[in-house]
């Protein structure tokens, strides 16, 4: 697809033409199997942690939105994937290099041209967007999805890090939980619920 016509397809929310550019959903998922995961949260709480040499230690890398790195110590320096719900500029993502980049909002029309045009690009489908929503009552966050998309990978393990459910608000804004859109209660009981049932995933740090 030319950019002229991807312009097209976003502007008249032609999905097919957009679906096409993305990796199926099962390639995705193959591409996590057996893996040892660490996914990277934003929250405030991890920049005190020293989790830093053990996320840059599994075997992929996940990182959210723009993705900030403080220091290598609490979060570590590489990124294998990033899942995004946001603009991002096209020199931010060739300096975080991601191998895959995931764009997990319904909101096409954020989506940008070097974004979709990348080598391992993914297109969350917006029918998962939406029973997700429905489960959680309110609209999902980047994080979220991310994990509902992991938990139903044959990754061998995934870590969960930053997440404390915005109770030290997020690295990348001034907002309080109250100015998201985001039930972070409702997220902090699936994930919750999710660590009981798939031993799996582990959360690294105290939640709230």
């Amino acid at each position: 697809m030319t950019r002229l016509g991807f312009l097209f397809a976003r502007t008249f929310r032609r999905e097919a033409p957009l679906a096409a550019l993305s990796l199926p959903e099962e390639a995705l998922l193959a591409r996590f199997a057996t893996e040892r995961i660490a996914l990277v949260g934003n929250a405030r709480s991890l920049s005190q942690a020293a989790f830093g040499p053990e996320i840059d230690a599994a075997d992929l890398v996940i990182r959210l939105n723009r993705a900030p790195m403080p220091a290598a110590a609490s979060h570590g320096t590489r990124t294998d994937a990033l899942a995004l719900a946001t603009s991002l500029q096209a020199e931010a993502l060739e300096r975080l290099a991601p191998r895959l980049t995931l764009w997990m909002s319904p909101k096409r029309k954020r989506l940008q041209w070097h974004v979709a045009s990348r080598r391992g690009f993914y297109l969350h489908s917006r029918a998962d967007y939406e029973d997700l929503k429905r489960r959680l009552a309110a609209p999902p966050s980047t994080g979220l999805m991310t994990i509902d998309l992991l938990a139903r990978s044959r990754a061998a393990s995934v870590t969960l890090y930053g997440f404390d459910f915005f109770a030290s608000l997020s690295l990348t804004g001034s907002r309080t939980a109250a100015q998201v859109p985001h039930d972070f209660g409702a997220e902090a009981r699936f994930v919750q619920a999710l660590l009981e049932s798939d031993p799996r995933f582990t959360l690294r740090g105290s939640p709230g």
